[in-house]
C-alpha cells in the first residue's frame, strides 16, 4: 500500500486486503464526480421505498458488490469497538431508525469517508509527482548536451524521394 501511496489502511476497519480490493476495483478516484456518485457506484446509496405517508429507504442491491463488502466489513468492525462509526450508528438509532436502517446509513457514511481519503491520496500523489513549476518531469537542469547541437538518426531527413507506384485505372479495364 505504501508503493501505491495509499493511506486507506489508517482507517479503522480496512486492512491490507481491503485496501488492495478498493484500489484495484476503484482505480482512479477522479472518475467519480462526487461522493454521491461513488456511493451510487458501490451500492451504498439508499433507494427510496416510500409508500403513502411513510417515507423509507432501502439498501441498493446494485453496484460493485466487492467494494460494498469491504465497506460492510469496515462498518461491522467499527461497530465492535468504540469508534466514530459506532457513535454515528448510535445517533441514527436514537433518531428512531431500525438497526438495518442505521447500518445502511453507516455504510453510506463510510463510503463518503473512503472517497474523501482516496481523493486526498490522489491529490498528494499528483503534487509528489510534479517537479518544479508544477509539471511532471520538469527539472532545474538544462537538457542540452552542449553549445553545438548534433543531429541524431531521428532528426535526419529520409535518404531520397519516395517511389510512386503506378495505379491501374479500374474504369479503363475491360
Amino acid at each position: 500500500m505504501t508503493a501505491a501511496g495509499s493511506s486507506l489502511t489508517e482507517l479503522h476497519g480496512i486492512g491490507p486486503s481491503g485496501s488492495a480490493r478498493l484500489i484495484g476495483d476503484i482505480g482512479a478516484i477522479d472518475r467519480f464526480r462526487s461522493a454521491a456518485h461513488f456511493a451510487s457506484w458501490n451500492g451504498t446509496a439508499p433507494i427510496e421505498a416510500s409508500s403513502g405517508d411513510q417515507k423509507r429507504h432501502r439498501l441498493s442491491r446494485a453496484g460493485n458488490r466487492r467494494v460494498n463488502r469491504v465497506l460492510h466489513i469496515m462498518a461491522v468492525v467499527q461497530l465492535r469497538r468504540d469508534t466514530p462509526g459506532r457513535a454515528y450508528y448510535r445517533r441514527r438509532l436514537a433518531e428512531g431508525k431500525t438497526t438495518m436502517e442505521a447500518l445502511r446509513a453507516l455504510k453510506r457514511h463510510l463510503s463518503d469517508v473512503v472517497y474523501k481519503r482516496m481523493v486526498q491520496d490522489a491529490k498528494r500523489a499528483r503534487t509528489d509527482a510534479t517537479g518544479p513549476g508544477g509539471h511532471s518531469g520538469a527539472t532545474l537542469q538544462s537538457s542540452a548536451d552542449g553549445p553545438i547541437p548534433t543531429a541524431t538518426s531521428s532528426d535526419k531527413s529520409q535518404p531520397g524521394p519516395a517511389t510512386a507506384k503506378r495505379r491501374t485505372n479500374l474504369a479503363a479495364t475491360p
